[in-house]
């Protein structure tokens, strides 16, 4: 390990080839084992894209290689101790298994919301009584509740954007590239969550292969919401906690700004995703949380872009979005602040007001 110190970029490379390679193969299984699970019967009515009959098995290979990283990680500990908080740790291994679960079963069985929502906020209890919540305001009733609402809002928003061929699996790839180019700045690469992230990273782009249009399976809620819990944790950490990453008096003195900028930033595809679905559905008197072709995915295609093309463009914001918030973060200048708010409000309002622009 003391030779990846000195060379982390190598380690990070290896990483992602050795778990691209462990997607793969564990996809390519899950495809031939089976063609039925996470279909929902003909009788239970819900809205789909995608009208194909195909399995939702990607969240399976996301939360084998996650725990094949976790076990490595432990190794590595016990050769080199990572500072990182062992009661952080089993947090996140539980968090991650109990949206598994609940995801797993959802596919299986069609659970009902309310159980979804009760799931969702025991992940918010314990990540916060396992020390990973969020830390920008002096009162912490309101640490507290802002923790609860992201790890529940988020849960829901990475589920709901799981529309269209490769959207959520692209977007979460941007997300964890964020996270792996600010440990390799920083030169903490080589802990915990950096390494977990690592191995999350390598399965969604093995799974892509299987997800990009057209696509041969879905990743399902199975997928969504242990993808969800875990960009959560690291929505908390690097995100919304990013002014404790660097030494600067001014961010230091603001970090509720810092916070609102970078995750506005790096979370800003699936939070106008879902604020869109949510103010629309609601002006039409119909619940948020019922499926729906009414996504911005889904006005853009109506506008005649393809859906590869969708997510090509998805990834060209994500990663506009990715530059902007490692400058506000690294190069700490309130133009990257003012830059950031601006290319965030231009975001939001182009996906939203295209979805009430109709086509003629």
């Amino acid at each position: 390990m003391e030779y990846f110190q000195n060379n982390k970029l190598l380690f990070v490379v290896l990483s992602l080839g050795i778990t691209f390679i462990f997607s793969l193969v564990i996809n390519s299984i899950l495809l031939k084992f089976s063609q039925t699970f996470g279909v929902r019967q003909s009788e239970q009515k819900e809205v789909r894209w995608n009208p194909a009959v195909k399995p939702s098995l990607g969240g399976i290979s996301f939360f084998v290689v996650f725990l094949i990283t976790f076990i490595i990680l432990n190794f590595i500990n016990n050769i080199l101790p990572l500072h990182y908080g062992n009661l952080k740790e089993i947090g996140i291994l539980l968090v991650c298994t109990v949206a598994f679960l609940m995801g797993l079963a959802d596919d299986a069985y069609n659970t009902q919301p309310l159980l979804k929502f009760i799931t969702q906020l025991i992940c918010g209890l314990i990540l916060y009584f396992t020390g990973i919540k969020i830390n920008i305001f002096t009162q912490e009733a309101y640490n507290f509740t802002i923790t609860l609402f992201w790890v529940v809002g988020l849960m829901n928003s990475i589920n709901m954007l799981d529309n269209m061929d490769g959207i959520t699996t692209i977007v979460s790839i941007v997300i964890l590239f964020f996270i792996i180019a600010i440990n390799l700045n920083l030169e903490t690469i080589i802990s915990p969550l950096p390494i977990l992230s690592l191995g999350v990273l390598g399965s969604l782009l093995g799974f892509l292969v299987y997800n990009w249009h057209p696509s041969k399976m879905f990743m399902g809620d199975t997928g969504s919401q242990f993808l969800g819990s875990f960009l959560a944790v690291v929505g908390i950490e690097y995100c919304w906690n990013s002014s404790s990453l660097i030494n600067n008096n001014w961010f230091c003195m603001n970090p509720v700004l810092m916070g609102f900028t970078v995750i506005s930033l790096i979370f800003i595809l699936p939070l106008s995703d879902t604020i869109t679905v949510t103010i629309n559905r609601m002006r039409r008197g119909q619940s948020p949380f019922i499926g729906g072709k009414d996504h911005t995915t889904h006005h853009l295609f109506f506008k005649g872009i393809t859906e590869k093309r969708i997510a090509i463009l998805f990834f060209a914001l994500g990663i506009v979005s990715l530059s902007l918030a490692l400058n506000v973060i690294l190069n700490y200048h309130v133009i990257w602040i003012i830059i950031s708010i601006v290319f965030c409000a231009i975001t939001f309002l182009s996906l939203y007001l295209n979805t009430i622009i109709k086509r003629k």
